[in-house]
């Protein structure tokens, strides 16, 4: 297929628009695209995750004055400090992760509801694997009926996490 536009070079960029409920679609080749300002290959995202990491971290820093201080925590690997961090949205090693952690948990939780990583099951995976998933899921489950004082929930709760105890060994 041509470009609609040069009818000369080969059409590598498709455009759907759909417009007051009408649909229009568009084939270009990529320097036609880029001349109509329809395709930018490599331009920067508009929002990359740099930049909403480093927003999410001015937030927690602000909700966390102590947090913020004129000199603040180095990685003793790399150099970088938090606050080059929260701008920049990334970090420098590895080894960033283990000396802002304390300061990440917040940021963490925030963005996956949790600070700890539970991983994916495979589907083909041995059932004992989701049987102790549901098993941690069901002991995080009875802490919160016990905080909210439903006892009768938790006894269920309690009684299924001793059956499940039992089937895993």
């Amino acid at each position: 297929m041509l470009c609609q536009e040069c009818r000369k070079r080969p059409a590598t960029v498709h455009i759907t628009r759909i417009v007051n409920g009408r649909k229009a679609e568009m084939d270009f080749c990529e320097q036609c695209a880029r001349e109509k300002g329809e395709f930018e290959m490599f331009a920067e995202p508009q929002f990359p995750i740099q930049s909403f990491l480093a927003a999410i971290l001015g937030q927690v820093s602000q909700a966390q004055p102590s947090a913020r201080t004129t000199a603040g925590p180095k990685c003793e690997n790399c150099g970088l400090t938090y606050q080059e961090f929260a701008r920049a949205g990334r970090f420098g090693c590895s080894r960033c992760y283990e000396h802002f952690g304390e300061r990440l948990e917040p940021v963490l939780r925030r963005i996956h509801g949790s600070s700890q990583h539970a991983g994916k099951i495979p589907t083909r995976s041995s059932g004992a694997i989701k049987r102790r998933k549901d098993l941690r899921d069901l002991r995080e489950t009875l802490i919160r009926a016990v905080s909210a004082e439903d006892f009768e929930r938790a006894a269920k709760l309690r009684d299924e996490i001793r059956n499940l105890e039992k089937d895993l060994g």
